[in-house]
């Protein structure tokens, strides 16, 4: 297929060549090409299919909002054709991940987010967190693997779906799909690409992903607890360098609420289309490095072990500025809900293993 570069991106840019076709999406065609004057750029066009405009649109207004972050946190956008929905980028080399990429991943991630503070209201859309339904599926999966559910975790998921719908008073630019493959690693740090689930929200919840297993990825990797503590205290100084203020809100219940989310089990074709915690007990899926089983059994152990000390005398979850996080609640009754569903978990699947460890670029 011919590249997409019109008439207007010719005048600003030149005719492009040398075209080389890249691996994408099934919702995007992307090549690598030259320019006239030498530059080797990324040409991405967004397929005709449902919601085209509005990705492309998402995709346009962050990287416009994240070019002006410096150190750059994404490829320069070069030149866009809004009819033809094709954008034009910076090509960046990715190199190999060092070991222990997670820290300087979570810097990036939070130096990204803090472009959001300059965003208007309008420009994204605001990141829809779980529902009452997702709690009703959760709480019918436990039912199904024989573990009885207290009277509490209702009103705690009730009150966790609250907090995690409260915008914060310093908005992140949320990437949306903050993926291994859409964080290319270069001699000068961290861009990311492919922001076609843009939004705006609480950056935790994305900051969450190193922890509770890139619950919208492909790739899940379960990093060892002190590199999760040294990715996450980079975030938090990031974030404060960046703003002046501390990160608001609570990295336990990000979690809880990826937990709870059966979507967050599924290719994003087919979100939206069954209730996936439903499906669980009768069968299990494989999707890019993990099963669906494998994907819940880490999430469950992820929060059963980040609410263990709820109520007693903590800091109510991750909050490290001494604030309350939660305004007194807990997640007490969901933590032991977890344990006791991986436990049932472990015991009805004795060979579900855990997510892999290593990313597999």
């Amino acid at each position: 297929m011919d590249v997409p570069f019109g008439e207007e991106l010719r005048a600003a840019l030149g005719a492009p060549r040398g075209a080389r076709r890249l691996g994408s999406s099934p919702r995007s065609l992307v090549w690598r090409v030259e320019l006239a004057d030498g530059t080797p750029a990324v040409v991405k066009q967004l397929v005709e299919g449902p919601g085209d405009d509005e990705r492309y649109a998402r995709e346009v207004a962050a990287l416009r909002l994240a070019g002006r972050v410096r150190p750059a946190v994404v490829p320069r956008l070069l030149g866009t054709d809004e009819r033809a929905r094709v954008l034009v980028l910076e090509h960046v080399e990715h190199l190999t991940p060092a070991e222990g990429w997670q820290v300087e991943y979570a810097a990036a991630l939070a130096r990204l987010h803090a472009a959001g503070s300059a965003a208007e209201a309008d420009v994204l859309p605001r990141w829809a967190g779980p529902t009452g339904d997702d709690i009703d599926s959760f709480l019918a999966l436990a039912g199904a693997l024989g573990v009885p559910v207290r009277p509490q975790v209702r009103d705690e998921l009730e009150q966790l779906t609250q907090r995690l719908g409260r915008l914060p008073g310093r908005v992140a630019l949320l990437h949306g799909d903050p993926c291994p493959g859409n964080d290319l690693h270069t001699a000068d740090g961290i861009r990311f690409i492919d922001f076609e689930q843009a939004s705006l929200g609480n950056g935790l919840m994305e900051l969450a992903y190193l922890r509770i297993g890139f619950p919208t990825c492909w790739c899940v990797t379960a990093a060892p607890e002190p590199l999760l503590h040294a990715a996450e205290a980079a975030y938090r100084s990031a974030w404060r360098d960046a703003t002046g203020a501390e990160p608001e809100g609570d990295l336990a219940d990000a979690c809880a609420g990826w937990l709870i989310r059966g979507d967050a089990l599924v290719q994003r074709a087919h979100r939206g289309t069954a209730d996936q915690l439903a499906r669980l007990p009768r069968r299990d899926w494989t999707w890019g490095t993990a099963s669906a089983r494998q994907r819940l059994l880490h999430r469950l152990g992820v929060v059963g072990r980040m609410t263990a000390n709820d109520g007693d005398g903590g800091d109510g979850g991750d909050c490290r500025d001494g604030r309350d996080c939660r305004d007194g609640a807990t997640l007490t009754g969901l933590g032991r809900l977890s344990t006791e569903m991986a436990d049932r978990m472990r015991t009805r699947w004795p060979r579900l293993g855990p997510v892999p460890v290593r990313r597999p670029d």
